[in-house]
């Protein structure tokens, strides 16, 4: 078992992965309880009468570091447990991200959403010295990416966290400077498959749809509680739906009958909207795919954290250092280029690629997935003399 805890990972014995931060209470108040683990001499088994869960000082196990905490006893919080075993994900773009990336056997590199580690362990096989970074703000999928990456436990650090919050992350780990951050944009394939989630229309679910559990914001809320013409705005200023005030309006009838709270019931209420049946031959794709699209983007503020992303990835790459964005809709793509564009014009980056890179028609037929995806990648210019750099026209 591997915990994956804030800042600390712990290696466990019978199988299943659980998710955990450190906390302080009472020994009163103690609930859980960790067992000594072979070599794990960091721990004292509080079933043997000894102090419960001292840490012997910093120490290296797969998956963190083991910290005392303010000299004081931490124990475990469980935040979620992940079922065995890890689900199937194949990484999008692997062969073209590992070209243009053009890594050094040493490179530190930030997986910015470490998802399933598909990724992250390609980038460690092409940089053997090198170390990943790992945030993502699914702890049960950062469990998952620990347990896949235990072969490589002791040149990964997974924390959880989104990737707005790089700046902070990397001020913890006292590092400076980066050479790689990958940002793979959107949800992993087991998060939009998992009907609890919320985030597809594929099966039904409860109307959810947060990457990160502790977010206290869900789809439910937003489609039960907007104004109608904030709605509408949502849905458009997310997706571009054309019809988003239509469909505004069908939800603000809906609800005004009872509270929309399913995948099934929201899916149903756009298609009548849009006028389209969903089953029909005409229905190349599904009504509600842009209206999910949008309230998932505004749930999880995908466009607010890659903002702050980008913002902050200038500073924290070292010269020569490399930015690659895996975006999968025009909406999070545009707003990439248009800052590679803007940071190229001020002589802050140079863009590896003129026009993003999409899958190739093997990849396509391989891993559905990717038909949609695009990579952009620009390269850190030297950080003495900024702005010196011409002026090159505008790129797709």
């Amino acid at each position: 078992m591997i915990f994956v805890c804030d800042g600390t990972g712990f290696v466990m014995d019978d199988g299943a992965v659980i998710v955990a931060r450190a906390v302080h209470v009472s020994r009163q108040a103690m609930t859980h309880r960790m067992p000594r683990r072979a070599g794990a001499a960091a721990f004292k088994d509080e079933s043997a009468g000894s102090d419960p869960l001292r840490f012997a000082g910093p120490r290296r196990f797969e998956g963190g570091i083991a910290r005392r905490i303010d000299g004081r006893v931490p124990i475990v919080e469980v935040l979620a447990t992940v079922p065995e075993p890890i689900p199937r994900h194949v990484p999008v773009l692997s062969d073209a991200l590992i070209e243009l990336l053009q890594l050094r056997p040493d490179s530190t590199i930030v997986d910015c959403t470490i998802g399933l580690g598909g990724h992250a362990r390609q980038l460690l096989a092409a940089a053997p010295e090198g170390r990943v970074i790992g945030l993502d703000a699914d702890a049960a999928n950062l469990a998952h990416a620990a347990d896949g990456l235990r072969d490589h436990a002791d040149r990964c650090v997974f924390r959880k966290a989104n990737f707005e919050a790089l700046d902070a992350v990397l001020a913890e780990l006292k590092i400076d400077e980066v050479d790689v951050i990958l940002a793979d944009l959107g949800p992993s394939s087991n998060q939009i498959d998992d009907p609890q989630r919320g985030l597809s229309f594929q099966a039904d679910g409860p109307l959810d749809m947060r990457l990160d559990p502790d977010n206290p914001t869900t789809a439910a809320d937003l489609v039960n509680g907007l104004p109608e013409s904030e709605l509408a705005d949502l849905i458009y200023n997310y997706s571009q739906e054309r019809l988003s005030r239509r469909i505004a309006r069908r939800i603000h009838l809906a609800r005004r009958e009872r509270r929309i709270t399913r995948t099934s019931h929201l899916a149903q209420i756009v298609a009548a909207a849009m006028g389209v049946d969903p089953s029909s031959r005409r229905s190349r794709i599904h009504p509600a795919t842009r209206t999910f699209l949008a309230l998932r983007m505004a749930v999880n503020r995908e466009l607010e954290c890659l903002a702050a992303l980008l913002d902050a990835a200038p500073s924290r790459l070292a010269a020569g250092g490399r930015i690659a964005v895996i975006s999968f809709h025009s909406v999070e793509d545009r707003v990439v280029k248009r800052d590679f564009l803007r940071r190229r014009t001020e002589g802050v980056y140079e863009l590896v690629t003129r026009k993003p890179i999409v899958a190739t028609a093997d990849e396509r037929t391989e891993n559905p997935r990717s038909r949609s995806a695009k990579l952009r990648v620009a390269r850190r210019t030297p950080k003495t003399g900024e702005g010196e750099y011409p002026v090159v026209a505008d790129t797709p």
